[in-house]
């Protein structure tokens, strides 16, 4: 029976910045417009949480199954280990998607948009489709697509609709960044993993670009984050305080563009997440200074 502390590693604690850090900026551009509503970001922030936790929990049970976990590094993998039964990982994963369900059903009552619910159901069947089912998408190289669709497009501009009732430019600019920083994340991860998803059959974009076009798109997609505070100053002077991320940046992209593999791609992770809560912050707090 897996321990308090395996759940936790479980759920992958390290990937959370990427939940967060769209609600900020979201809830930031509905300040901008002065809609801002702490129930309505809480509400959002709980689907956002329980959305990664619940695709974290997943990817667990369905690499697990599926043997693609036996070479991996990285963190504690609760099926592939055998510390907890592949029936209870599951029912964790769909507990979440229930609890982020729950919660979006109220937000999408309290704000009257009603239509966001087939949102919320795209974004679930989404995060069960990533590594699970007869065909997963993620295994076909396309998990960078969707995470920049659903936690950088979506995740950002549907907090700033439930409060604010419209999007702005800055929000498309915000989510756009958002997207960007979230897939970095996911690209870091894939490339720690890319000699063991070779193996075991998973095409990963990582893997069907290769090691030397995966470490420039990483470069590449910080840049875009780069850009998208570029897009922000352009509404609001203010937005160069996302800048702050830039030191947090560098350590990451040092790392990767100098060779980084295996267990030396953890610590990418942190800090890539590391950068981009820092960036979220300061680009909420840029666009909440519109108003």
């Amino acid at each position: 029976m897996a321990t308090p502390a395996q759940w936790l590693s479980g759920a992958r604690p390290r990937t959370l910045p990427a939940a967060i850090a769209p609600v900020l900026v979201g809830t930031g551009a509905a300040a901008g417009m002065d809609s801002a509503s702490a129930v309505r970001a809480l509400l959002a922030l709980i689907v956002s949480l329980a959305l990664q936790v619940g695709v974290n929990y997943a990817n667990d049970y369905s690499d697990g199954m599926r043997g693609t976990d036996v070479s991996r590094v990285g963190p504690f993998r609760l099926t592939g280990s055998g510390a907890a039964r592949p029936g209870t990982v599951r029912a964790a994963a769909f507990a979440a998607f229930g609890l982020a369900g729950l919660a979006g059903l109220v937000l999408v009552a309290i704000s009257g948009t009603w239509w966001l619910l087939a949102v919320g159901a795209a974004c679930i069947v989404a995060a069960w489709y990533y590594t699970g089912g007869r065909r997963p998408y993620g295994y076909s190289g396309f998990g960078e697509i969707s995470v920049f669709v659903f936690f950088g497009l979506v995740a950002v501009l549907g907090t700033t609709y439930t409060q604010a009732g419209r999007i702005s430019p800055e929000a498309l600019a915000g989510a756009v960044g958002v997207g960007a920083l979230a897939c970095a994340i996911l690209v870091a991860n894939n490339l720690r993993d890319a000699p063991g998803d070779t193996v075991a059959g998973k095409r990963t974009l990582a893997v069907r670009l290769g090691d030397r076009r995966t470490r420039v798109l990483y470069a590449g997609l910080l840049g875009v984050a780069g850009l998208a505070v570029v897009a922000v100053m352009a509404w609001q002077p203010a937005g160069a305080v996302a800048l702050l991320a830039t030191p947090a940046a560098a350590q990451p992209l040092r790392a990767v563009r100098a060779g980084a593999s295996g267990r030396d791609l953890i610590p990418v992770l942190r800090d890539t997440g590391l950068a981009m809560l820092v960036w979220s912050v300061a680009a909420a707090l840029a666009l909440a200074l519109a108003a």
